[in-house]
């Protein structure tokens, strides 16, 4: 049996990658968080779990509920017309709400808040503003507000398990 030929010995990419000669070119600032996200819950479940998550800490997020007694987004009327309350606040426009916001991440339970969703969506896509929605459930409770938030959201997560929100608004950077 022949002896097999000797080769030389690589670094690996990962190898290389942590040696100190490539330390230089590693960037040492830690990520920014986002500058300013807002988190809106459309109905009373989804306002529980918002509740939850804002006791943890976060970079520069608000949280907001919307205001069940508006009947916002039908046609013809202005985004505006949605009321969104901070946490233990007094009704706000959904325009104040979005000035300055980067990210909006909705979270719904159900069919509710249907028409505020359609309404967010709108004006967040008119605004240049990254949409995410969240909609937490077992079965089909929500199957509106996921096609309410469909159009506009750029990540559409369903899940029965509150912690995904956790994790979205994490790898958000919220």
């Amino acid at each position: 049996m022949a002896a097999s030929p000797a080769y030389p010995m690589y670094q690996s990419e990962c190898a290389r990658a942590t040696s100190a000669a490539e330390s230089r070119f590693r960037i040492k600032a830690p990520i920014a968080p986002a500058r300013a996200p807002r988190v809106i819950a459309l109905d009373g479940r989804a306002a529980g779990v918002m509740r939850h998550l804002a006791t943890r800490t976060w970079a520069n997020a608000r949280f907001y509920t919307s205001e069940t007694a508006y009947e916002a987004g039908r046609s013809g009327e202005p985004a505006d017309a949605v009321a969104l309350c901070a946490l233990d606040g007094p009704p706000t426009r959904l325009g104040d709400v979005l000035a300055g916001a980067d990210v909006v991440v909705v979270l719904a339970t159900e069919d509710g808040g249907r028409s505020a969703a359609a309404a967010i969506g709108r004006e967040c896509g008119r605004r240049g503003i990254t949409t995410a929605g969240v909609v937490l459930g077992e079965g089909f409770e929500a199957d509106d507000a996921v096609a309410a938030l469909r159009p506009y959201a750029r990540v559409l997560l369903l899940s029965a398990d509150e912690s995904d929100v956790f994790e979205l608004l994490t790898a958000l950077r919220v």
